[in-house]
């Protein structure tokens, strides 16, 4: 199985961090964002990949290379000038299987991608898209009458869903993908108008996308706590 990952953007919103290294280049806690990424869709046999980069897109080869050293194949799809999400991704069908994971170089997850695949392949559909549960980026306040009821930080909303920026996709979404442009504002409202894109609810997951300083310390401190959790249960066994 192969996946591609989109790691050509500039991330306006990280800088002054994006002005001398690509986004997915960014430590957390000690390892790149992509290498974090790599990781994890090791954890699901997914050891072939393709990075779609554009943005200082030298730095990024020459950290990760052939992916020998992290265990895994890795080829590159290069943009010369911006093509956005659909059109990086058209820029590296040459490359690709008849079925592949893609995923956006910024986000840090837990979830199963073949789970995507396995719908995927079970319907009649193009695109396969990861949903979960919308989170409310502020802390809310609920009333009774003038009276402060309860504080909740950050709390889900129940019945809404986000993109995760993970997908599984057919090869024949070809036509679909603009030469420039991203599938967010293209290709998936084409699909979603003709009933050929599925939405895989995942709704118990860790999931962070990487977009400010403050999503990385959110991030070190989930992943800190999470290996506190592991620890604490291996001296338990």
């Amino acid at each position: 199985m192969k996946a591609i990952i989109l790691a050509g953007g500039y991330g306006k919103r990280l800088y002054p961090l994006t002005q001398e290294i690509p986004k997915p280049l960014i430590k957390i806690k000690g390892k790149p964002i992509i290498q974090w990424q790599i990781e994890w869709l090791k954890k699901y046999s997914v050891d072939e990949l393709v990075i779609l980069a554009g943005y200082l897109k030298e730095k990024i080869i020459s950290e990760l290379g052939s992916g020998q050293k992290l265990g895994v194949k890795i080829g590159y799809a290069v943009e010369d000038e911006p093509l956005g999400t659909g059109g990086a991704i058209r820029n590296a069908f040459h490359l690709l299987d008849d079925l592949f994971i893609v995923l956006n170089g910024d986000v840090i997850t837990n979830l199963n991608p073949l789970r995507l695949i396995e719908e995927l392949r079970n319907s009649d559909k193009l695109c396969a898209i990861a949903l979960i549960p919308l989170r409310v980026p502020y802390g809310v306040v609920e009333l009774n009458g003038k009276n402060v009821k309860v504080f909740r930080e950050k709390p889900l909303l129940k019945g809404y869903y986000m993109n995760a920026g993970i997908y599984a996709m057919r090869k024949e979404i070809e036509n679909y993908l603009p030469l420039k442009g991203d599938v967010e504002k293209t290709t998936f409202t084409k699909l979603a108008e003709e009933g050929k894109i599925l939405g895989v609810l995942y709704e118990e997951v860790q999931w962070n996308s990487i977009d400010s300083i403050k999503d990385i310390e959110e991030v070190e401190k989930i992943l800190e706590d999470d290996q506190k959790a592991i620890n604490v249960k291996g001296n338990k066994s």
